[in-house]
């Protein structure tokens, strides 16, 4: 919807200007994610939880009672803050809960989870927009989201950081009997030290870039085409839904074939999909994209979070999975600019075309760069 709202509400005809919510989102997520890993290796995960849901609930408010397209880009800021806070523990959590063995299928279970309801939600706010208009009705949906969460974080979740402790004193010091890697540490082996952790970093980053250009310019693209805001919200839920719904499978395949060519491959396809949306003219055609779209990402995404956690040991887990999520959600920034200014010159094609080769590009950096992580060992 916030893509629509840019152009038919408020009137902001550059594609960058429109893309600045997703630029917004993904520096405040970025940053917050490093912030929330740290904070959940330090105070607890279930208190990191519930300040993130408490950062979310002015959210949709903002955007119902929006008088300008700032008031927009501000409550992305907060949801970047929310999501950094909340989905980084969420993360963690289930890695704690798992154990050594199972980490690919934690990932799948928690991603699943989340972008199937992202698949839900972009459906029926299309279904409501269409009947309703674009404000205020489908952003009630939000407020429903965000009372649910926090209760169900206060009431139901329980620490597992206990989990991760008994982990770790099983396995014995982080580091051949030295202390801990401080944060520095941390940043530097999952930013450029670590080559394994290095193209998880890279893949990522490639990933949400390519997400923030799908998020941003497809429902321009298909708008363009003349499709209603119900067409338009059937196809946005398609590539989520494929994404969260494959992840049950792919998160547990990488726990028994490895991460590396999953995660090669994964960026592939992804490539191929963007490719075909660039050149579709058709809702058969974009719906094909769509799904190969997310089959591409379901491969990549929750094997990468898996491949962090076989490297990092679980004294230092939650701070790399923080950095990692950083270098990952840095992508929508990287996106959203990029993205926005390819389209202004040129086209909303080639923009989603460039966003395809450089996806491409990152999984070929993964085929030669990255070691197998699976049965590696902790760093």
């Amino acid at each position: 919807m916030v893509p629509l709202l840019a152009d038919r509400e408020f009137g902001v005809g550059s594609r960058t200007a429109v893309l600045a919510f997703i630029a917004s989102f993904g520096a405040a997520k970025a940053l917050t994610n490093v912030a929330g890993g740290w904070a959940a290796d330090r105070w607890g995960r279930k208190r990191v939880l519930i300040a993130g849901w408490i950062v979310g609930v002015p959210v949709p408010l903002l955007v119902i009672w929006a008088p300008a397209w700032s008031w927009v880009v501000l409550a992305n800021v907060l949801l970047g803050v929310q999501q950094g806070l909340c989905w980084s523990t969420t993360v963690i959590m289930k890695i704690d809960l798992v154990g050594p063995q199972r980490r690919g299928l934690a990932m799948g279970l928690n991603e699943f989870a989340g972008y199937l309801a992202v698949a839900v939600a972009a459906y029926s706010a299309g279904v409501v927009a269409e009947r309703f208009g674009l404000r205020p009705e489908p952003f009630y949906l939000g407020v429903a989201f965000v009372v649910l969460g926090l209760a169900l974080s206060v009431l139901f979740v329980r620490e597992s950081a206990p989990h991760a402790a008994r982990e770790a004193a099983r396995l014995g010091p982080a580091t051949g009997g030295a202390a801990a890697p401080g944060f520095a540490a941390v940043l530097r082996r999952v930013s450029y030290a670590d080559p394994a952790l290095v193209s998880c970093s890279q893949a990522g980053l490639v990933n949400n870039l390519n997400d923030g250009v799908a998020w941003g310019l497809l429902p321009l693209l298909f708008a363009s085409a003349g499709l209603s805001v119900q067409q338009i919200g059937a196809l946005a839920a398609l590539y989520p839904a494929t994404w969260g719904l494959c992840q049950l499978g792919t998160g547990a395949l990488s726990d028994r074939w490895g991460r590396k060519w999953m995660i090669a491959g994964g960026m592939g396809v992804q490539g191929i999909g963007l490719l075909g949306m660039a050149v579709g003219r058709s809702v058969s055609a974009w719906a094909a994209a769509a799904v190969l779209l997310g089959v591409g990402t379901a491969l990549v995404y929750p094997t990468l979070l898996a491949a962090i956690s076989d490297v990092a040991h679980p004294v230092w887990r939650g701070t790399a999975v923080g950095v990692y999520r950083l270098w990952r959600d840095a992508g929508y920034v990287v996106g959203a600019l990029l993205g926005g200014l390819l389209a202004d010159l040129f086209s909303l094609g080639v923009a989603i075309a460039a966003a395809g080769l450089l996806t491409v590009g990152s999984g070929m950096w993964v085929a030669v760069r990255m070691p197998e992580t699976l049965g590696s060992g902790y760093h």
